[in-house]
């Protein structure tokens, strides 16, 4: 199992644990928190879905395509 898979892996479950835990318990997220208390819900909602869930989902979607696709890097 290559490096590359592994992290993928990683960054994927880690885009799915914040999604989970914004939807369930925000209070737990403190980035979140401070975030909307420096740009207002709307926006501090969006940076953190954007930053914490979508970015590590498409990396590691990425990273897990290029492994299994055979690409070199």
């Amino acid at each position: 199992m290559s490096f590359r898979l592994l992290l993928g892996i990683a960054a994927i479950g880690y885009g799915l644990y914040t999604a989970y835990v914004r939807a369930t318990t925000p209070e737990k997220l403190g980035k979140l928190e401070a975030m909307r208390k420096q740009w207002g819900d709307s926006t501090g909602n969006a940076v953190h879905i954007i930053g914490y869930t979508v970015v590590p989902i498409v990396v590691g979607l990425v990273l897990l395509a290029t492994d299994l696709l055979g690409g070199r890097g």
